[in-house]
């Protein structure tokens, strides 16, 4: 594994609520640029982060692994003197999430997964498995995982700005290895029966992540789990359902805010 780095990041706001956001699989930290015009930036501050191989980080080398990208995002926090903070995830990038809270349980305030692949992974057969491994190297994969999971109903223009957005802030070698950490491994154990409030936010049009495998997984794990599901939303409830996407995650993250 390589050594934490300074990952490339962003700031938005000025709140005393400090909150990490995560990018999933399929995009840089751009996976959060629609939700960004409306969030509450006197309550919170957001650090939106490009994780090895995506974005500004798409020629940095690593193991690309769900454990090391909670190192770096620990380690950018500590740069930023952010001793606690909440942590916000999208698929795959809340699972590194969830490594961050299995590594710094008492940093974490909050845990807010959107779609969240759960910390035991996520088992497919062959056949489906086989779409996922070739993606990095077909575009067509690529469009088929977004159309499957947002209920086969989204505009064909949307999809492939999707895809073209996914091709050019991703590095193939980086988005291929990524897949085997956080679809792969299985940190169950390391985050079972945790205190720490965790949200799941699952889209309905989902046939992926669906509310009722977060109810055998994300509710299973967390002893204080919250699950909502999203009616007009598939995996991609940032650019679907923006503004209910944010109203869902502000109104958990600042719950116990006082003042």
């Amino acid at each position: 594994m390589a050594a934490p780095l300074l990952l490339p990041h962003s700031l938005h706001g000025s709140g005393p609520h400090r909150i990490i956001a995560v990018h999933g699989w399929l995009a840089d930290r751009a996976d959060y640029a629609t939700v960004l015009p409306d969030l509450d930036r006197e309550h919170f501050t957001y650090l939106f982060v490009d994780l090895r191989g995506y974005g500004e980080a798409r020629d940095l080398p690593g193991s690309y692994t769900t454990s090391e990208g909670a190192g770096d995002v620990l380690a950018l926090a500590d740069r930023l003197g952010w001793d606690s903070f909440s942590l916000v995830g999208h698929s795959m990038g809340a699972s590194v999430a969830q490594r961050v809270l299995a590594a710094a349980p008492g940093r974490v305030r909050r845990l807010a997964g959107i779609s969240p692949v759960p910390p035991s992974g996520l088992k497919m057969p062959p056949e489906q498995w086989e779409v996922f491994a070739c993606a990095a190297e077909k575009p067509a994969n690529r469009r088929a995982i977004i159309d499957y999971t947002t209920g086969s109903v989204r505009p064909a223009a949307w999809l492939d700005r999707m895809v073209d957005r996914s091709l050019s802030r991703s590095d193939p070698r980086a988005f291929r290895a990524w897949l085997d950490s956080w679809a792969g491994e299985d940190f169950q154990a390391e985050v079972a029966g945790s205190p720490t409030p965790a949200l799941a936010v699952t889209g309905a049009l989902d046939k992926a992540i669906s509310a009722d495998f977060m109810r055998t997984t994300w509710l299973r794990t967390y002893s204080r789990g919250e699950l909502v599901e999203l009616e007009c939303a598939g995996h991609h409830a940032m650019d679907e359902t923006p503004l209910q996407l944010i109203r869902t995650v502000e109104d958990f993250l600042r719950a116990d805010d006082t003042g």
